[in-house]
């Protein structure tokens, strides 16, 4: 336990009033109001009363407070590798109560001073500037003050500390820093250059974009250990997932997706840190903004130009997927739909950030950039500090654009669903675009030739702008797009919209030929975004994706195409919509595409590319394979490829276990050669993953049995959980299916939803699509009270299983023409 003091001083408009402050203490030692003793036995839950207030008050809290393992308030780890430990403050949604005494709501915003007693060796971070102010009385312990901040939202502080790594600079007059535990300080002295030069071009470009200067005192980015989410906007003082910090060779892909959290977060520090959501309800507007900011300013500031080709196929599809479930919801729900901060953390998810960007990049489309921009600078002053809603961003872009934003706002962020665009050709030199939705769209049509000479190449012969008026079920396309008649028409080509697509008769023909030779990746990814659609809407049999990808991806240069198509491919086709008949096949035949990927000669993105690709034949391997792979192992490489590091090796590890070929002895020796954290989780996933019956006794204890001295890692805990399901052990496991949901409800209640939450994230048995699994989930989804945020996640798990069921069952019937579907 740690000692927390806490002073809040806070005025009442109505003296003689009640309320109270929030706090979530292992013990509650005293309580002062305006220097009357308070009984701390009045707090009941997190709740402690206030009587009587003043118009000016003062309220003094001392508390015990319980460290965290599972990324809610202080949470404290100890690294393997070394022995030191760090601590980290984690306090959304509601979680500052667990470190202080608080009003714990986004628009109670305050100045915030925080004093910190710590070892001599360590270094604190925080939202401001943080200073050793003097010795705290013991020749190992120095006290530090951290910088008042401007006013912010309780769940915004942070405070890390820890015996850091610190790479330090400054940019325009700012700090920055870079923080790292030691035993990574070596890949932060590798990454620094690149992080640091992305940070300063991002930062130069938010400064063009917003009037408002940068609003803190400093800039750092800490990449703190066991964070639960992948990075947190803190305000001067950013956390990120410290697996960040590649200690192993990542594709260019994968240095984009830090680079666009780097942008994403610190657009955060206008947009959600400087004006804030007045309520829950407008979460999606804080992080939407952020996630649409992130990919924009990434592809115009860096020399990542493609991020948008990677939102279009690794981050939209997402929203897309949640919005076609039984759960859907608008983009922006009202003050009543959240009314808690359980229901706010369900309105976290792919439609708050896929959807709402996309929505946001659909509005830029509407109203221009200089619009946007200039009516986001508006809201940014007049709000500034404070704490404002949708309407009042909305009448800022309306006096802005002089466009009535309403009934725009109406159709696109308060109404769910997915609408459809379509081409149809049913004469010569005469075309439409048919709407099946409600909402207007302004889209490109992508209207492209055969390449002479060439039977499967497309060339772009223009890109012609369409309107779709909301309620019309149709819109002519121009001219130029029909005659003379082109091979292949793209609706929503450069992916401004957020829509379904459907093509013609001709234009899937020449698709399925051509779509590996469609020259800008930003097109390949709507177009492969179209196959995965009709695949997932049971109009495409799942064995022609499969298909399709090993026909294209040999020709394939983007590693932000080829990564989603793969994982697509073997995790969703392989393991969740072929029928267990058809699996080894289609195992057999990814294994084939990424040894030909493999073999590919030098090029561009060849590297990158040959990562994905071994990636792939080593998550797609089975009996043939298992003696390449034992002996990639062997020789520390793979034929033609870089030396294998960790990370190759567990995954190498984790594949072998799961096919029988490791048994506990190896996994035990690997783990004896790589003690770092990521070690041990990689070493849990290969226990869980062991395919025998103690194996799976034991880990399945773990998952939901009560912790036997307190909650263990929740990093640790997904490991095992991710490890314990494996589709080629579908029989092995069998006996558990029926027995999750029971087990969920129970754990629910032993200990508690985050717990629970983290074993529908990473333990929910996808593989297992049958109706006796789906039955089983809904009966206890009737029969017991779930919180909000874990019944909308098992809820969306189960639309998911009842989708592959009937994927499994079109896949069955005859293929019909998917070019007529929607």
């Amino acid at each position: 336990m740690f000692g927390s003091v806490t002073v809040v001083r806070f005025g009442c408009r109505e003296p003689a009033a009640s309320s109270f402050v929030e706090l979530r203490p292992a013990r509650l030692c005293r309580v002062v109001l305006n220097g009357q003793e308070l009984e701390p036995g009045a707090l009941r839950a997190n709740r402690l009363p206030l009587a009587g207030l003043h118009e000016v008050n003062e309220l003094r809290v001392e508390a015990d407070m319980a460290y965290s393992r599972g990324g809610a308030g202080l949470h404290r780890f100890t690294d393997p590798a070394d022995g030191e430990t760090y601590l980290a403050v984690h306090a959304g949604l509601d979680s500052a109560q667990r470190v202080f005494a608080a009003f714990d709501q986004p628009d109670l915003k305050a100045p915030i001073i925080a004093t910190v007693t710590a070892p001599g060796s360590w270094t604190v971070l925080g939202n401001g500037v943080a200073r050793p102010a003097e010795p705290a009385g013991a020749p190992d312990r120095i006290r530090w003050e951290l910088a008042a901040t401007p006013p912010i939202s309780s769940y915004l502080f942070t405070m890390a500390a820890g015996p850091w790594y610190s790479v330090r600079s400054e940019h325009h007059g700012t700090p920055f820093g870079l923080h790292s535990r030691r035993s990574l300080g070596g890949a932060l002295d590798r990454e620094a250059d690149e992080i640091l030069a992305i940070t300063r071009a991002c930062f130069d470009r938010y400064l063009e974009i917003f009037a408002e200067p940068y609003p803190y005192d400093s800039y750092d980015q800490a990449f703190v250990p066991e964070l639960e989410a992948g990075a947190v906007e803190n305000p001067g003082c950013v956390t990120f997932r410290d697996e960040f910090l590649f200690p192993s060779t990542v594709t260019r892909a994968e240095r984009q997706t830090r680079g666009m959290v780097i942008a994403h977060e610190m657009a955060h520090m206008w947009f959600g840190d400087l004006v804030t959501m007045a309520w829950w309800n407008d979460v999606w507007l804080s992080e939407s903004f952020a996630t649409y900011m992130g990919f924009e300013v990434l592809s115009e500031a860096t020399a990542f130009t493609g991020a948008w080709s990677d939102f279009a196929l690794a981050r939209k599809p997402r929203g897309y997927d949640a919005d076609q479930r039984a759960s859907a919801h608008p983009v922006a729900p009202g003050p009543d739909e959240v009314p808690d901060t359980d229901a706010a953390l369900s309105a976290y998810d792919d439609i708050s950030y896929a959807k709402g960007a996309s929505v946001l990049r659909q509005l830029v489309a509407w109203t221009g950039w200089p619009a946007f921009t200039a009516g986001l600078n508006d809201y940014l002053a007049r709000y500034r500090f404070g704490s404002a809603t949708l309407d009042d961003l909305l009448d800022c872009l309306s006096r802005a654009s002089g466009a009535d934003l309403d009934g725009w706002a109406g159709r696109w962020l308060r109404t769910a669903g997915v609408d459809t665009l379509a081409i149809r050709r049913d004469s010569p030199g005469a075309g439409l675009v048919t709407h099946d939705g409600s909402r207007p769209h302004r889209v490109w049509i992508g209207v492209y030739d055969r390449a002479p000479g060439d039977a499967g190449g497309l060339v772009l012969r223009a890109r012609l702008p369409v309107s779709v008026e909301a309620d019309a079920a149709a819109a002519a396309l121009p001219p130029a797009a029909v005659d003379p008649p082109p091979a292949f028409l793209l609706p929503n080509d450069g992916d401004l919209g957020y829509c379904k697509v459907r093509l013609d008769p001709r234009s899937w023909a020449a698709l399925t030929a051509g779509l590996g030779h469609l020259a800008d990746p930003l097109s390949r990814a709507v177009a492969w975004n179209a196959v995965r659609d009709l695949v997932r809407d049971g109009e495409l049999p799942p064995r022609r994706y499969l298909e399709l990808a090993v026909m294209h991806l040999p020709a394939e240069t983007d590693t932000t195409i080829a990564g989603p198509v793969l994982d697509f491919a073997r995790w969703t086709i392989a393991d969740r919509y072929l029928p267990r008949p058809q699996r080894g096949a289609a195992l057999a035949a990814l294994a084939g595409l990424c040894r030909a990927l493999l073999g590919q000669p030098a090029g561009e993105g060849a590297d990158g590319l040959r990562l994905v690709a071994g990636r792939g034949l080593i998550d797609s391997a089975s009996g043939p394979e298992v003696a390449a792979l034992r002996s990639w192992l062997a020789a520390g490489r793979w034929p033609g490829g870089p030396d294998l590091d960790s990370r190759l090796r567990w995954q190498i590890m984790l594949r072998l276990t799961v096919l029988g070929a490791v048994g506990r002895p190896g996994i035990e020796r690997e783990a004896g050669r790589d003690t770092t954290f990521a070690g041990q989780q990689s070493a849990a996933r290969c226990l869980a993953a062991l395919p025998g019956l103690d194996a799976k006794r034991a880990a399945w204890t773990q998952m939901f049995s009560p912790a036997p001295a307190g909650e263990p890692s929740s990093y640790q805990l997904a490991a095992t959980a991710e490890g314990f399901w494996q589709a080629d052990q579908a029989d092995l496991v069998a006996r558990y299916v029926p027995r999750y949901f029971p087990a969920l409800a129970e754990v629910t209640e032993r200990r508690g939803p985050a717990v629970a939450r983290l074993l529908v994230r990473h333990g929910f048995p996808h593989h297992a699509v049958t109706a006796a699994t789906f039955r089983s989930g809904e009966e206890v989804l009737a029969s017991t009270v779930f919180p909000a945020s874990l019944r909308r996640l098992l809820d969306d798990r189960l639309d998911d299983l009842r989708r592959a069921l009937r994927v499994r069952m079109a896949g069955a019937l005859p293929p019909g023409d998917p070019s007529r579907a929607g």
